[in-house]
Formats: C-alpha cells, structure tokens, sequence
C-alpha cells in the first residue's frame, strides 16, 4: 500500500478502509475460500527507499474470521510515513524477501498498489534483476484519476514496467474514491480458478494464473 508523499490524509483513509472492506466482501471471502487450500496473506505500507511498515504480517488464511482479523487490522492501522518518496523498486525488493520468509506456496504474488511512477532508487526492473523472483507474479493497481498528464501515463507504466510474470494484470481504480472495489476486483481476478485465453488488459474476462499468496 502507497504511503508516499503524493497520497495525502483523506486519501490514505480511503486505500487503507477501501483495502480492509475488499478483503471482507462477500464475493472476495467466496473467492478466498473456493479452493481446499488456504491462502497467506502480507500486508506492508510502502514509501520511500527504506520506508516499508508491516501491516499484517504472515496470515493463514482458513475462515472467515482470519479474514475479518486481517481486515480490522488494517482499518484500525495508523500511517508509519508521510514525507517520503515512492521507491517502487525497494517496495519489490521487499516484497521478494518477505517471499522468501513467508510459506511454501504453490503459487506466489506480489500486488503493487500505488498512484505514482518510480522516483527515488532503482526502478521495478533493476529489483527483478537483484532480488528471488522466480516463479514469482507482480500484478498491479493503479490509482488513477485521470485528471493529470502524469497520471494518465501511469497506466502504460505499470503495464510495460511493474507487472511481471504470465497473466499478470493492472487493475485501474479511478481515484481512491474507487479504491475499494478496484481492489475487490483485484482479488477475486487473482484468487480465480485459472482459464485458457489470459490477458493483462484490465477489465477483459478474468483470469491468470490462481494466485494462494
């Protein structure tokens, strides 16, 4: 979850609410649970190079109840940074090493959220060179309200720079207005039984390949 400077208080409020109502909506909580195998699930705030903040560290989860613990979690969570940069490829490399120390998986996910390019540090591509992620997927969502040049390009740049791996996706959510059900989308896409015909145009038929991390 993007914490960097250019997401403000109100904004903040919304990912970090609009995030833990995804989690617990009913058609997301079918789609946790349509597979006998449970899902573990890590939540970090991201910002600036050394900026990361654990949410919700490993979960596994095998109710509802896990669910509604994670997500309350969340929601009464307070912002660890405000001033910072958004250093998209530490949030990955991050990412990568928390792979590492979670569950074995069969398969394993990242999801980068954020309304903003890479602009402190090395980028996406320069982490998926120096850290594990192999057999990894990196999807993404892109807060996007489409008012500002920069924002509309922001598309294309998760596209051609952040996502990573067969089937990954971007999800679009228009403003944090949308945040919740873009993320609500988000989940259930990558927590689907997989179908041939992939495609990482957002809003096409869904699926990639099923997502248990």
């Amino acid at each position: 979850m993007d914490v960097s400077s250019s997401v403000d208080t109100d904004e903040d409020r919304l990912q970090r609410g609009g995030l833990a109502a995804a989690l617990i909506a009913p058609d997301v909580q079918e789609a946790f649970f349509a597979s006998p195998d449970p899902v573990a699930l890590f939540v970090f705030e991201w910002s600036g190079r050394y900026n990361q903040h654990d949410l919700a560290g490993w979960r596994i989860i095998n109710s509802a109840a896990d669910l509604f613990d994670v997500a309350e979690t969340i929601a009464q969570s307070r912002r660890s940074h405000n001033d910072f940069p958004t250093a998209m490829g530490f949030a990955l490399g991050y990412a990568a090493v928390k792979l590492q120390e979670g569950p074995s998986c069969l398969y394993r996910t990242i999801d980068v959220a954020g309304d903003g390019e890479n602009n402190e540090g090395f980028g996406p591509q320069d982490a998926y060179a120096a850290f594990p992620f192999e057999n990894v997927t990196v999807n993404g969502l892109v807060v996007n309200a489409g008012e500002f040049e920069a924002e509309t390009e922001l598309i294309p740049y998760f596209r051609d720079q952040v996502i990573r791996g067969p089937g990954a996706f971007v999800e679009i959510a228009n403003g944090f207005d949308d945040y919740e059900d873009s993320m609500r989308r988000k989940l259930i896409r990558e927590l689907s039984l997989p179908v041939l015909g992939a495609s990482t145009v957002a809003g096409a038929p869904p699926r990639l390949t099923p997502q248990r991390q």
